[in-house]
């Protein structure tokens, strides 16, 4: 399904309207080492802050050889320390995962530590399989079935204490750290809206149900202390490059991904590539993961993101740059911002 339907007028870019924030997996390339892929984070957190992106956010995933975000809030301090202005946050905390009080206590520090700047966006699936949620000590059903328990019983602990309150997190209590419900479904958008929090949809690689659970978001959110509007934020793939044919040469990372991915091999991030060996299923597999992609020069890039904020009403664009030198991310998260500013970089 293609999200993009409606083309939009120069004269009043929504591009130039529309907050822009990065997504980033730590992704670890091929003959490369976990220590270059925590140092790629940082330069990439720190370019983005002095452009002015809005959030950094760092995702949470297990045993998987090509990311280095499993400590999620380890690596938030870290970026919140090399860098001054730009909010940096999860994208997402598996909530299942973790005991509420201990995710409370670690953002209360961070928000502590960084005032201001701290957002902690929660995700319900656990990113993992079996065998490796069984090594973080949970049960497959814990959690899931009663995340709304969890979350509320988590938001307490970064609210005001209340009187007869036992347990306390602190740090955590009173610092409110701005919470976010991410998810691919219905149901976090469902729950987002009756909550009135802000909602953050994982298009980066499920996009199908992108419109639908906006609809939903939108058409039941209640105004809550936290939101009078609902506000939805869209993750998505997004690579700029000089030309259309350079952009979609680097894109071929990301295709390697999802297809390694899909055939159960290492996800390490590969070099760009000529040519893809890949079967017509797997292709469209694979295409159906990066249905969300904006791939182009600036100027493609400029027309389909306009046409994408048009027709999804995005309130706010979260990239993710797969790419595999650290120089091809900058230079396409400055080519993004000088598209969003409506200059231009040489």
């Amino acid at each position: 399904m293609s999200l993009l339907r409606h083309s939009a007028s120069h004269h009043t870019s929504p591009l130039a309207q529309t907050p822009l924030s990065l997504l980033d997996l730590a992704p670890i390339r091929q003959g490369a080492s976990i220590q270059d892929a925590l140092d790629d984070s940082v330069a990439l957190a720190r370019r983005a802050d002095e452009l002015g992106y809005q959030r950094y956010w760092l995702a949470e995933h297990h045993n998987i050889d090509g990311i280095a975000s499993a400590a999620t809030s380890v690596l938030i301090g870290h970026i919140a320390s090399h860098t001054r202005r730009i909010r940096v946050g999860s994208g997402g905390v598996m909530l299942p995962n973790h005991a509420p009080l201990v995710i409370a206590e670690q953002f209360g520090t961070l928000a502590t530590l960084h005032p201001e700047r701290i957002d902690l966006g929660l995700g319900r699936a656990p990113g993992a399989d079996g065998a490796t949620m069984r090594a973080l000590r949970r049960d497959p059903l814990a959690g899931v079935e009663d995340f709304p328990e969890r979350l509320n019983e988590l938001r307490r602990y970064l609210a005001d204490a209340q009187p007869d309150q036992r347990i306390r997190a602190v740090p955590g209590q009173s610092t409110h750290v701005p919470v976010w419900l991410l998810g691919s479904s219905g149901y976090s958008a469902r729950l987002a809206a009756h909550l009135g929090l802000p909602f953050a949809f994982a298009a980066q690689f499920a996009p199908g149900y992108l419109l639908e659970a906006l609809h939903i978001y939108r058409n039941e959110f209640q105004p809550s202390a936290v939101l009078e509007e609902p506000y939805a934020m869209i993750g998505m793939p997004v690579t700029v490059a000089d030309t259309d044919a350079q952009a979609h040469y680097l894109n071929t990372t990301a295709q390697q991904k999802f297809l390694n991915l899909h055939r159960g091999k290492s996800t390490r991030a590969l070099p760009p590539t000529e040519h893809i060996d890949w079967t017509s299923r797997e292709r469209a597999a694979v295409a159906q993961n990066l249905g969300a992609a904006v791939v182009g020069s600036p100027g493609s890039v400029r027309d389909e993101l306009d046409a994408f904020i048009a027709h999804t009403g995005a309130d706010e664009l979260m990239v993710v740059t797969d790419v595999y030198h650290r120089d091809d991310r900058l230079r396409s998260i400055e080519l993004l911002d000088a598209l969003r500013q409506g200059t231009s970089t040489s």
